[in-house]
């Protein structure tokens, strides 16, 4: 019997949990220099999950920038 395949989009979209930017709206992307995947907790108890070592934030989250600008664990990626 075959095995089903995942749909790795679909896993992807599964793991964030963090809220989408509006359409139009721009991201900022940073790279985790220390773990592939594990969840991040921001001060306002909402997640932001890393995903093969990036993750993505609206660049009109302030919370979230702060965070990851202030964490030496975190790089900007250029888009």
């Amino acid at each position: 019997m075959a095995k089903p395949q995942e749909d790795p989009m679909a896993l992807d979209q599964a793991i964030t949990t963090s809220p989408l930017p509006a359409p139009g709206g721009s991201t900022a992307t940073f790279r985790d220099t220390v773990y592939t995947s594990r969840t991040l907790i921001l001060s306002d108890d909402r997640e932001l999950a890393v995903a093969k070592g990036i993750v993505s934030v609206s660049t009109t989250d302030a919370m979230a920038l702060k965070f990851f600008k202030d964490n030496a664990e975190f790089e900007p990626l250029k888009e």
